[in-house]
């Protein structure tokens, strides 16, 4: 049945939030024939995602979903459906609104992605509201099926194996970006992390490895961080060498060109929630940088990924594996040393990441269960 949505975003330091929710609302429109308002704070940021929206206009579709200016909200009708992306609180005004609606909507709280146990036993938990009568739930995602599952459309999984069987696809998407491979036989890389003090050891790694590497960084503050390493300013757009190592800068990329980004990359670095699964799904290795938390508590985040991550490979694969991931988000001067140890392993690490995305792929389609529990709470 078709229901009204309000999906809630509010972008605090970083992309990821508005990815996640953006995916999600357009997911509902184009393969549920959801009607979807989509309530943002920073329509720049949006507009960097997708070049379609106009960060001027305060109300257009895009995609199929109606695009509002969060200032508009304490007026708005409440939806069936109120999704708060990752906690956004809505104005009173608004919350005053859903009180007064004859049928409470579903309220859901989206939550940030785990693999941590505990997540199962809260998931679409209720969560009585003490100051009035409505009730919000709990919704994880998660690799489980007592989980929310993943966000993933509809076909991604085909549209990527098709690419990556398209030499010639691939060699277009990177000449779009500008990107030349000298030599055929280079690790292609992909690089987007947080401020990591272990990049200089792995840079370094790279220039003076026994294989060719060109890796391929994003602009944002990734390229401050790279120029530090390389001694000279890196901006989008430039080329630097330094060994065995080729550095091209490029733009921001909307959210499709970084899924090719992702598929066209021998092993992808990211970091926090958005880019994190899709790098997974991409079926290449990959390394994630968790938010670091200055308690240390974001590495029970990352050994509770790599206990589901590694648990179907090969143990020294997975030994290697979690080794390098320790490293990256403990930013430890061994980043390098393991970095060229996990290489020794390439073709098994790239099998277990493409049988990882293969499980992923089979697995629980987030979009799709939420609307599924939405819609039984409404009947």
């Amino acid at each position: 049945m078709k229901r009204g949505w309000d999906i809630l975003c509010s972008v605090v330091d970083n992309f990821g939030d508005a990815g996640v929710c953006w995916r999600l609302a357009r997911q509902l429109c184009s393969e549920l024939d959801q009607s979807v308002r989509f309530w943002v704070d920073n329509l720049d940021t949006l507009h960097r995602l997708n070049r379609d929206v106009n960060p001027v206009l305060v109300a257009q579709c895009i995609d199929g979903v109606e695009v509002r200016c969060w200032r508009d909200l304490a007026q708005a009708e409440p939806a069936e459906i109120v999704v708060e992306g990752f906690g956004v609180r809505p104005p009173p005004e608004y919350v005053d609104a859903m009180v007064r609606r004859k049928t409470p909507p579903v309220w859901i709280n989206l939550e940030y992605l785990s693999a941590e146990k505990w997540v199962e036993g809260c998931h679409v938990l209720p969560s009585p509201q003490p100051a009035n009568p409505l009730v919000k739930y709990f919704f994880f995602p998660g690799f489980t099926p007592a989980t929310g599952g993943l966000l993933m459309e509809r076909g991604l999984c085909g549209a990527r194996d098709a690419f990556q069987r398209d030499t010639t696809a691939i060699a277009g998407f990177l000449q779009s970006l500008q990107v030349t491979m000298v030599d055929a036989d280079a690790v292609l890389i992909s690089l987007f992390c947080y401020d990591n003090a272990a990049l200089s050891t792995l840079v370094h790694a790279w220039a003076g490895g026994a294989a060719p590497v060109v890796c391929i960084a994003p602009e944002g503050n990734v390229l401050t961080q790279l120029s530090q390493v390389a001694g000279r300013r890196i901006v989008a757009g430039s080329r630097v060498v330094m060994g065995k190592l080729a550095i091209h800068a490029v733009p921001f990329l909307e959210l499709d060109q970084y899924d090719r980004l992702l598929w066209a990359c021998d092993v992808n670095f990211v970091r926090g929630e958005d880019s994190f699964v899709r790098a997974q799904l991409a079926a290449r290795p990959l390394v994630w940088q968790a938010y670091p938390q200055s308690d240390g508590a974001h590495m029970s985040k990352v050994d509770a990924f790599l206990d589901r991550y590694c648990a179907a490979a090969e143990p020294e694969v997975g030994r290697r594996v979690g080794t390098v991931f320790n490293s990256w988000n403990r930013q430890s001067t061994d980043m390098g040393r393991d970095w060229c140890a996990l290489m020794e392993r390439r073709a098994d690490v790239d099998t277990h990441a493409s049988h990882w995305a293969s499980h992923l792929c089979n697995g629980g389609n987030l979009a799709h269960r939420l609307a599924e529990f939405c819609e039984y709470r409404l009947k």
